[in-house]
């Protein structure tokens, strides 16, 4: 298999010159991804709407790729407060429960003030039955 890009149309991975995702072999590499709405591009108030958005775009680049939720073996997360962890644990755990990849938390600034959080994640293609 020959390596894959996966773009969101965002301008700012024209810009900044980087992909949603890099699909290698049976491997996912998403990019930190934070909760803009690419379609408004708007950022949302709220660190919970923003970790919405971010899954969204998470979900949709691994599924572009041929991946799912389920692929994810490891996932960082960034957040620019620690009040707000105890906020996006249970929107992760919707996501990730069952799935449990290795994962990292990480209090510290973020590319913009409005940015609240950021996820990146790597999956690992399964054998689908």
């Amino acid at each position: 298999m020959t390596r894959h890009l996966i773009s969101t149309g965002s301008p700012f991975e024209k810009t900044a010159g980087y992909s949603r995702a890099v699909v290698d072999g049976d491997w996912c590499f998403v990019a930190g991804t934070t909760g803009y709405d690419y379609a408004s591009m708007t950022m949302p108030e709220t660190v919970e709407a923003q970790t919405r958005n971010c899954m969204a775009t998470i979900a949709a680049a691994l599924r572009e790729g041929g991946f799912t939720l389920a692929d994810v073996v490891r996932a960082r997360y960034y957040v620019t407060d620690r009040a707000f962890v105890q906020k996006v644990f249970p929107i992760l755990g919707e996501h990730f429960g069952d799935i449990r990849p290795a994962a990292t938390m990480v209090v510290c600034e973020l590319n913009e003030p409005e940015m609240k959080i950021e996820i990146e994640v790597t999956a690992l293609r399964r054998d689908r039955e």
